[in-house]
């Protein structure tokens, strides 16, 4: 029996290596030629949340009568106001190696969601008006001017959970450390270079706290775009 456990976790930890070099072979996101994206609000909440035929705000799971609202949260919206980032989040439309939409950023199923332990993962284009910034404050004394900044992330139960980032990874080609991460930690993923290039550039976060959102505020309607 404690070899079968053994072999067990071995799988299951093959199995979440897999993943993440899928989502990295897939261009978990590409810095290309500036396309036009949804203006940044940098004043007051995005407009209130609509449809475009996209299941964008699919919970992770279906509660039971009486379950949490936490169980099936997933995040709504990403804002870094010190670099002008404010964007709806969805979540991926097709299979993880599709190539991902512009003007949203997309959170990885595998992983968690904010209030929960272990990473919440969130990634854009390093594109104008998605996580460019990013990219750009990292190529500075490798992003050290990022550490520190305030992010807000808006969820589907309409809480807002703010975080502040500690750390700058640069020039990474695997996803195992935010898959072996056990800490509630919020990790912002962008390209380093054009299409299929496989190095990117994590902003890593810590909570801070959380609380009740407005409603509008949590529901931007996101408008993804075919850039592929």
């Amino acid at each position: 029996m404690e070899n079968f456990g053994i072999l067990a976790r071995r799988i299951t930890s093959a199995l979440l290596t897999a993943v993440g070099v899928v989502l990295l072979a897939a261009g978990l996101l590409t810095y290309t030629q500036p396309v036009a994206a949804a203006p940044v609000s940098s004043a007051g909440p995005i407009a209130s949340s609509g449809s475009d035929g996209l299941q964008t705000l699919e919970p992770l799971l279906t509660p039971s009568p009486g379950a949490s609202a936490a169980a099936a949260r997933v995040a709504t919206r990403v804002v870094v106001a010190a670099l002008g980032i404010d964007l709806p989040v969805i979540r991926q439309p097709g299979s993880a190696d599709s190539f991902p939409p512009c003007n949203v950023a997309m959170y990885i199923t595998q992983l968690h969601q904010p209030g929960q332990p272990g990473a919440t993962y969130l990634y854009a284009h390093a594109r104008t008006g998605m996580f460019l910034p990013i990219l750009t404050a990292s190529l500075k004394n490798n992003g050290q001017s990022m550490i520190g900044m305030l992010i807000q992330v808006y969820t589907s139960d309409n809480m807002e959970f703010l975080y502040e980032a500690v750390a700058v990874r640069r020039h990474i080609t695997s996803l195992d450390s935010a898959f072996a991460t056990t800490d509630e930690t919020l990790w912002l993923q962008t390209s380093e270079g054009p299409v299929g290039t496989v190095q990117k550039v994590q902003l890593i976060a810590k909570p801070l706290s959380s609380g009740p959102a407005d409603p509008v505020a949590a529901h931007p309607t996101p408008h993804p775009v075919n850039c592929s």
